[in-house]
């Protein structure tokens, strides 16, 4: 497989915000916890909540023993703070921290080690999905975001990451490398969440 290459500084367009991405680059765990929070919430406002966070917990990284056995009401209230890290902050504060009781438990507290040995695509994609909060279409974006941005590319990767993978394609975050991409993706979303909403309602005709 090819490893990320971690001599090589890697470049992010996810939040739109240069330290919040430059962040994301260089911490696997941040870009994992991007993603955990990537959901009901616009994509720029969940992958800048890992430098929000990091700020707040007075540091310039994040880390997953530390955050695995922060005080939960104290770690609540951190993500609660003005301006909130997440429309919904008090599940997500406690969905990040099992995140990183799991890892510490798993992985000694690597989020990196969740890919860096992985022999294939499918491999790679059954770790992820055994994340907590990663269902299989979170696992399989997230897969694709390694593969295409992080140079993390286990045999198989594309076809573990299912349509996410696809060269070219304008999904999800994984396709996000600047202003244009974010647009484009955002109408994808909005053309495939109109195209679902006329076939159920074509259902019930």
């Amino acid at each position: 497989m090819t490893e990320s290459n971690r001599s090589k500084a890697i470049t992010l367009r996810i939040a739109q915000q240069p330290e919040a991405d430059e962040l994301l680059g260089r911490s696997p765990l941040a870009a994992m916890i991007g993603m955990l929070l990537d959901q009901q919430v616009p994509m720029e406002w969940a992958f800048s909540g890992p430098f929000t966070l990091a700020q707040r917990m007075g540091s310039d990284d994040l880390d997953a023993h530390e955050i695995a056995a922060y005080d939960p009401e104290a770690f609540t209230e951190l993500f609660s703070a003005k301006p909130a890290l997440h429309r919904y902050p008090g599940s997500m504060a406690k969905r990040v921290q099992q995140l990183c009781q799991f890892l510490v438990a798993e992985y000694d507290g690597d989020a990196s080690a969740v890919w860096s040995d992985a022999g294939t695509g499918a491999e790679l994609l059954k770790r992820l999905k055994a994340l907590p909060g990663f269902g299989d279409q979170k696992a399989q974006i997230f897969l694709a975001l390694l593969g295409k941005q992080l140079d993390v590319r286990p045999t198989g990767w594309r076809a573990a990451a299912g349509p996410y993978g696809e060269a070219g394609s304008h999904r999800s975050v994984a396709d996000i490398t600047g202003p244009d991409s974010l647009a484009k993706v955002r109408a994808q979303k909005q053309e495939a969440k109109a195209a679902a909403k006329a076939a159920a309602a074509a259902k019930k005709r």
